[in-house]
């Protein structure tokens, strides 16, 4: 690929796709070794999901005080969070905060897409296309696009004539939407419906939600976090960090040792009332057995369609609600008032698996032979989870390898980080790795600090190329899948799996043993001088020159 006006004039040693909490994290880990970075970024400022996910209710469902980088002291203990749970305004206050407290903005190319990344096997290097045409080259590429990322919009026959407004909760406009006065329709009951459901009910004339499959959802709890509160966590930091570290979603959670099946009904009910009434992700760590014993899991199940069945006054309308299958194996969500919200004069369910979506219409959309008359429509429909943004973008490795071509039949990667065939290609909490099982900032700074301390290891031994074996990255696809029989999450249709698109095929793709088994991996893996992995120094076709070596920031 020709270079064109306004490139780079010369190789970086770094690029990376996305600013986001993975992307603004790397490229200040690249600037502390010297390295010559660029980001490239969609969107007009930094913070990836936390920047497009602006439908209202947005809210974190991991607490603020966890939802935080640690790599700096000063940093964590300087921002104040206002609330247990923070809002989408918030965290990306906090996002821009981070941006100019350590000057990234004037290393990222802001409102620019990347559209193809192509590996040159004889020069080692990659060159970056945006969609603009622009070329950058580098030794190194680091994709930082983020698991959830890119929304996915069903294309119902009939999308075209609609004449109303659309909108997908993952592409929200920057100004906002104000429902006063119109019949909205919501499609999709997943977590971000789940929290934007509750206040597009209270602007809107009518609200008509279309549901295909009910999810389990707790109660947040949500409430404005106190100075003394913040000041006590921020004074066990240390400890309460390194505790994280050890627990199997990187969450500091009260985990309850016992098991729901050896327990007596008394005593799950008392335990299941104490969480409901805390409220948040705990929930799923009221036994040790919810995710693994099927009857175990059950009794947490039949408990949460209980309290809804308390909460929502139709009793049809509650059957419809209540989700009969697995608790946990769908992610479970964190709402503040949804199941209440469906006693409102103004809310309507409709379940479109009984009736599936036939159209869109000019005037709405037709189910069931029936037509709603609606003014907007909420796209709630996720997103083409972890895989989606890199197949979206034209990714070519040695030998002009596609990676969407080796990834046709489901991802395949080497800890999530690496993909055979695609050498300096680097994946931040790519398929194969905890990610969105666990605290995502915390496998965020764990992926970056090993990417980082392996460039650094390389810069120290003259290598330029690093690979993962093939034989490396089928074992640990085993492993991946082996460990996945062994949990619930892996036995019904959910984004884990890709089941939410069309034609995506049916592979778990995180990696479900736990943080502290992963990361103890990926620290194995470096202290064996990066087992697994082909390093090799400049070859007598490379361009050793391309790359001067950088100075060292002390």
């Amino acid at each position: 690929m020709p270079d064109r006006g306004g490139d780079s004039p010369a190789p970086l040693d770094a690029v990376v796709v996305g600013a986001g909490f993975a992307g603004m994290y790397m490229l200040h880990r690249l600037r502390g070794l010297g390295m010559r970075a660029r980001a490239f970024e969609a969107g007009s400022g930094v913070g990836g999901t936390w920047y497009w996910n602006r439908y209202p209710g947005a809210r974190c469902d991991v607490e603020s005080m966890q939802y935080s980088y640690q790599f700096c002291d000063a940093l964590q203990r300087d921002w104040e969070w206002s609330e247990r749970y923070a809002a989408q305004p918030e965290i990306l206050r906090y996002a821009d905060h981070v941006a100019d407290r350590f000057d990234l903005r004037r290393d990222i190319a802001f409102d620019t897409r990347v559209a193809a990344a192509a590996f040159d096997d004889a020069a080692g290097l990659w060159t970056v296309e945006t969609a603009r045409g622009e070329r950058v080259r580098a030794r190194f590429c680091v994709m930082a696009t983020g698991c959830l990322s890119a929304a996915n919009r069903p294309e119902f026959p009939g999308i075209e004539d609609y004449r109303g407004a659309m909108w997908h909760t993952g592409r929200w406009p920057r100004e906002g939407v104000d429902f006063a006065g119109m019949r909205v329709g919501v499609i999709g009951t997943g977590s971000s419906a789940i929290q934007s459901i509750p206040v597009i009910a209270e602007q809107a004339r009518a609200l008509t939600v279309f549901q295909r499959t009910p999810n389990y959802s707790i109660p947040a709890r949500n409430r404005p976090l106190g100075a003394a509160e913040a000041r006590e966590i921020k004074a066990n930091y240390p400890a309460l960090r390194a505790l994280a570290r050890k627990l199997h979603a990187g969450l500091v959670i009260r985990y309850n040792p016992a098991s729901a099946r050896a327990a007596g009904e008394e005593e799950r009910r008392r335990e299941y009332e104490a969480r409901w009434r805390e409220g948040g992700l705990g929930f799923a760590a009221a036994f040790k057995d919810l995710l693994t014993d099927p009857e175990a899991n059950a009794t947490a199940a039949e408990f949460v369609r209980a309290k809804i069945r308390e909460t929502v006054t139709d009793p049809e309308v509650a059957r419809l609600l209540s989700p009969r299958g697995v608790i946990g194996c769908k992610r479970l969500c964190v709402d503040t008032g949804y199941y209440a919200t469906f006693n409102r004069p103004n809310v309507a369910l409709v379940d479109v698996n009984a009736a599936p979506i036939e159209r869109l219409t000019a005037a709405g959309l037709r189910t069931g032979g029936r037509e709603f008359a609606l003014d907007a429509i909420v796209f709630a429909t996720g997103f083409d989870a972890m895989t989606g943004a890199l197949r979206r973008i034209d990714i070519r490795g040695a030998g002009g390898r596609r990676l969407r071509d080796k990834w046709r039949d489901g991802p395949r990667a080497y800890l999530g980080l690496m993909s055979e065939g695609f050498p300096n290609l680097f994946t931040i909490t790519g398929p194969g790795s905890p990610s969105v099982l666990a605290n995502m900032i915390l496998c965020i700074e764990q992926h970056v600090d090993w990417i980082a301390d392996c460039l650094d290891a390389m810069r120290d031994r003259d290598l330029v190329r690093i690979a993962p074996r093939r034989d490396a990255e089928d074992a640990w696809c085993a492993h991946a899948s082996d460990v996945a029989e062994g949990s619930l999450r892996a036995s019904c249709s959910s984004w884990y799996v890709g089941a939410n698109v069309p034609g995506k095929p049916r592979v778990f793709m995180p990696y479900i043993g736990g943080f502290p088994e992963y990361a103890a991996k990926c620290a194995e893996v470096a202290a064996r001088g990066y087992e697994g992995f082909e390093l090799a120094p400049p070859g007598p076709t490379s361009d050793r020159a391309a790359i001067a070596p950088p100075s060292r920031i002390v």
